[in-house]
């Protein structure tokens, strides 16, 4: 693969604060290498903001590996850039070409304030996992892997649906900011395992009432969060939601 270098020019979200009126700077970088990955880019600059005596770009990130979620940046206009599944930290520069402009903004959501410039408050997620995406039941140490009999098809969905890293990609590509496709992930790799049997009512009533008071929006099945998650998680998970709602509906009693 070959390397180059490149120059680009980025216009960037600065927001000093929640309340605060934001608005796009312009900055200008070079001497960028193409194997780079995107936050690294992002260093950077922001290294040589530092030195210049400005305050430096604030974004959220941590394991740099795409296993985290904490990488939430739009980037010309797609959660996560370009690349079909993958994060932004797994983005690299070759993904652009010298001379491009770059628009790079925070999600866009209610119920993702924007804390500061790229970096914006998930909590709603956290909350909404403090509702019911658990196991709460004492199972004791760990068991031999083939202990409980779990058919394979039923633990290759779960293990697909537990690969969300709940980085709120989903929100941010939605027309209407729904939470849907975060939330059936996780219902639906417990539900599909009998250690979440004895909770399995509670845990989707719980979890779509503490979505829908955190303020998403609904599905209108459009895809978009598919398309744009960087783990590729399937919308078959929020028709098992929808279906794990129904029944307890019907079953769960007070």
């Amino acid at each position: 693969m070959e390397h180059y270098t490149m120059g680009l020019t980025l216009k960037v979200w600065r927001q000093k604060n929640t309340k605060a009126q934001g608005g796009f700077e312009t900055y200008q970088v070079k001497d960028i290498s193409s194997e780079m990955s995107f936050l690294e880019m992002f260093d950077v600059l922001n290294e040589r903001l530092i030195n210049e005596g400005k305050e430096p770009i604030a974004f959220d990130h941590d394991c740099r590996e795409g296993i985290c979620g904490m990488c939430s940046m739009h980037i010309n206009g797609r959660a996560h850039g370009p690349w079909a599944g993958t994060t932004t930290c797994q983005l690299h520069m070759r993904a652009f070409k010298d001379g491009d402009t770059i628009t790079v903004e925070p999600w866009r959501a209610e119920a993702f304030p924007v804390l500061k410039d790229l970096t914006v408050d998930r909590g709603a997620f956290d909350r909404i996992v403090e509702a019911g995406g658990y196991i709460s039941v004492n199972t004791g140490n760990a068991v031999d892997a083939n202990a409980i009999p779990i058919p394979k098809d039923k633990a290759d969905a779960a293990f697909a649906a537990a690969a969300c890293i709940g980085c709120g990609a989903c929100v941010a590509a939605c027309k209407n900011s729904s939470a849907m496709l975060f939330v059936s992930a996780k219902v639906s790799q417990l539900a599909q395992l009998p250690q979440g049997e004895p909770e399995r009512a509670t845990r989707a009533l719980n979890m779509v009432a503490q979505m829908d008071k955190e303020g998403f929006g609904s599905c209108t099945n459009t895809g978009a969060c598919e398309a744009e998650c960087p783990k590729e998680i399937s919308l078959t998970n929020i028709a098992r939601l929808n279906r794990e709602f129904i029944r307890a509906g019907f079953t769960y009693e007070k």
